[in-house]
């Protein structure tokens, strides 16, 4: 299989558009004009994968691995040029299905290996995108100096930073609440039928899903959050961003002790939790707060 080319990348809200194209041009960035861009995002456990169709342009397939942070951050990714892009889009959607579709105008600009993108993205508002292209050979240092110069250029606060995509911008924590509410209907709960569903979403957007598991033995049976935090470590995740829990009930889901211990191992203790009932009411907290003074693995 042929190495993931790699890039610096970091995204950022951008109040002033017309500032930004000032500085960047100031900067003697090339302009490349204004792309239109219609990404479709499919449901993987591992990664992003979604299929690009660009006007002016063809269609492309990126299979993309990046850790979701608040800072500039490496991205490694696969570019598959598509000739027909509407059948490649109907078998992945009736293989993995729709995550969401993203369409945004794109305005290009070069500065040495670093693209920027001034974009202005359908539903969500205007941001900007750098991506410090690096070479196969590189350790991405020159990348990063590269990256970080634009960002103080740019004046981009910490604050204006996004820790993920555009995607997940756009599903929100409705797509977590969805896939637990889906593997919730798939719970083995012959004895209590009390179903319980949970979705994990991992440092790389990922969703990592689980239902309970009963047993003739109660002690044997397992919880939906143990079931699906196997699923997230099996796939090779370890850190865990968002949490939503539903249960087959009018009541809202409530992790029980033991389970909020295990999402302890993985979770930032002022990570969201989303307690959910099957007739669509909501709540959201935090682990600190169901877990208060809670024994952690920095502790040992």
């Amino acid at each position: 299989m042929a190495a993931p080319r790699r890039n610096i990348e970091l995204k950022a809200s951008d109040p002033d558009p017309e500032r930004s194209l000032a500085v960047v041009k100031g900067l003697g960035a090339h302009d490349k004009g204004v792309l239109r861009q219609r990404d479709t995002y499919f449901r993987v456990h591992t990664g992003r994968l979604k299929l690009r169709e660009e006007d002016p342009g063809g269609a492309t397939l990126i299979q993309y691995d990046r850790v979701d942070a608040d800072e500039a951050r490496e991205s490694r990714y696969r570019l598959t040029p598509i000739d027909d892009p509407q059948t490649l889009k109907a078998s992945l959607e009736a293989t993995l299905g729709v995550l969401t579709v993203v369409e945004k105008e794109r305005h290009l600009l070069l500065w040495q290996s670093v693209r920027i993108h001034l974009d202005v993205v359908k539903g969500l508002g205007n941001f900007l995108e750098l991506e410090g292209v690096a070479t196969a050979d590189s350790d991405l240092a020159l990348e990063l100096e590269r990256v970080t110069r634009l960002t103080e250029a740019l004046e981009i606060a910490p604050e204006r930073i996004l820790r993920n995509s555009y995607s997940d911008q756009v599903v929100g924590s409705g797509a977590l609440v969805d896939a637990a509410r889906d593997v919730m209907q798939r719970a083995h709960a012959p004895y209590s039928n009390y179903k319980v569903g949970a979705a994990l979403r991992a440092e790389d957007g990922s969703i990592h899903v689980g239902a309970n598991v009963e047993n003739a033995a109660y002690p044997q049976g397992q919880c939906a959050e143990a079931s699906a935090i196997g699923a997230m470590v099996a796939s090779g995740r370890t850190q865990i961003t968002e949490v939503a829990v539903i249960a087959d009930s009018d009541d809202f889901c409530v992790p029980c002790g033991g389970c909020r211990q295990r999402l302890r191992e993985f979770i930032a203790p002022g990570a969201e939790i989303h307690l959910c009932a099957r007739n669509g009411a909501r709540q959201t907290t935090t682990l600190e707060t169901l877990l208060p003074r809670s024994f952690g693995p920095e502790f040992l």
